[in-house]
């Protein structure tokens, strides 16, 4: 079941600030400037406990809280209130969820299209295309505002809003693996720049661009005229490469510079020494994805090198806890793609259970970006069991770096639950 929170902060409307006085007094001497917070970090939790005492086996609860306080971020996601629909209000919107996630909320996000008022359709395009990148991702208006449905926009709005979508579906393993490091470290999942580049102090007061785990930097447009260029950042020292998502251009850090971005175009870029997870087989709904087969980027850095991580479990059950889970190390170093299990995996009932249950997935394709020499062939190996196949050079490269180069290989064969290795030639 899913629940909504929502207006579950003590309010009167016609009060000073639409609520009791600070200075009023509860039950046992408590001011309401001491429990006003509280009210909804204790209706969330009672909704959480409520939800997982009603079920035979307990399943876990989505809770959307509108109020949260310190500890919220246990019992579910919470969004930013009611915005307006203007671009100041999408612009906002990123430093606000940036401060939420340095909080501890990571489980956020903001009203794509804005609650309050009627967005122009390139004022929605630019909402979805940033929201995709919010951790909670949710379209939301108050009921006097007028329909905003993609579809009733025409085109090429509805494409480029569809386009978005089928993003966020796309990397909807790499949330995943992202919420898990969080459970298990406590890192945030969207990043300000200077968490993953300290020692960049210019970066320190970045607010119009961020990190989505280690791997990925977003700069949102967030601006009606297409023709005043963005500014684009790429940091890193000498040589840190970065991958333009959409057409695997590779581009050496230190950068900055303008670009103009149409509407039908977003700046995504992938940090070179990251392997990234994604499902690409369109679909309705993420329970119909699975038991989807994977494709794996694969984006070098500057020694021809990349680590990443995939984590799978049922996504409804708490059997994780007793590692009813799947979770893969990828490196590729040496011309050598290696798929292992994580340090934190099991062998239990509930693991072997799982891993039967996921028996069949495969990784469709591998797609190797940045590379300095263009192979021809690999040896893909697996329980024991070598052979060999074909790689191609990708049509999809667009590098303006001439020494990089871009191969995929299709059907490798391999299963997402097993060892496994693939080597260049």
């Amino acid at each position: 079941m899913f629940v909504w929170n929502d207006m579950n902060e003590p309010a009167v409307f016609e009060g000073p600030e639409h609520t009791m006085p600070r200075s009023l007094k509860h039950y046992g001497g408590w001011e309401h400037r001491d429990v006003h917070n509280l009210y909804g970090l204790l209706q969330q939790k009672s909704t959480y406990e409520g939800l997982l005492s009603r079920e035979s086996v307990p399943k876990r609860p989505f809770v959307l809280s509108r109020s949260f306080f310190a500890g919220s971020h246990r019992y579910g996601a919470i969004w930013t209130g009611d915005n307006g629909a203007d671009w100041e209000h999408l612009r906002m919107s990123v430093p606000m969820l940036l401060s939420c996630n340095l909080s501890g909320m990571l489980f956020c996000g903001a009203d794509v299209g804005g609650f309050f008022g009627n967005p122009p359709p390139d004022l929605l395009t630019r909402w979805y295309q940033l929201g995709i990148w919010y951790p909670f991702f949710r379209a939301h208006a108050h009921f006097s505002s007028e329909r905003r449905e993609p579809w009733l926009l025409g085109e090429p709005y509805v494409s480029y809003i569809r386009n978005a979508i089928r993003e966020r579906y796309r990397m909807l393993p790499y949330w995943y693996t992202l919420f898990r490091e969080a459970s298990v470290t406590a890192l945030p999942v969207l990043r300000p720049l200077w968490m993953e580049f300290p020692s960049e102090t210019k970066l320190f007061a970045v607010q119009d661009a961020f990190m989505v785990g280690s791997s990925i930097m977003v700069i949102p447009v967030t601006s009606h005229d297409t023709s005043v260029p963005v500014k684009v950042r790429l940091p890193g020292d000498d040589g840190q490469l970065w991958y333009d998502m959409h057409t695997h251009a590779a581009f050496k850090a230190p950068l900055e510079q303008g670009v103009v971005v149409d509407l039908a175009n977003t700046l995504v870029f992938a940090r070179g020494g990251a392997i990234i997870p994604m499902r690409e087989k369109c679909r309705n709904s993420s329970a119909q994805m699975k038991l989807d087969p994977f494709t794996i980027y694969v984006y070098v850095n500057k020694n021809g090198d990349a680590v990443g991580k995939l984590y799978i479990d049922d996504g409804e059950t708490y059997n994780y806890h007793k590692g009813g889970f799947i979770e893969r190390e990828f490196v590729f170093t040496g011309d050598k793609l290696v798929s292992k299990p994580s340090s934190l995996s099991a062998s239990t009932a509930e693991s072997k259970v799982f891993g039967s249950q996921m028996s069949k997935v495969t990784v469709k394709r591998i797609v190797i970006v940045g590379l300095s020499n263009v192979a021809t062939e690999a040896i893909v190996t697996e329980n024991n069991s070598s052979r060999q196949m074909s790689v191609v050079k990708s049509k999809e490269n667009n590098s303006h770096l001439s020494d990089r180069g871009c191969i995929v290989i299709d059907n490798p064969g391999v299963l997402i639950v097993n060892d496994w290795q693939i080597a260049l030639l």
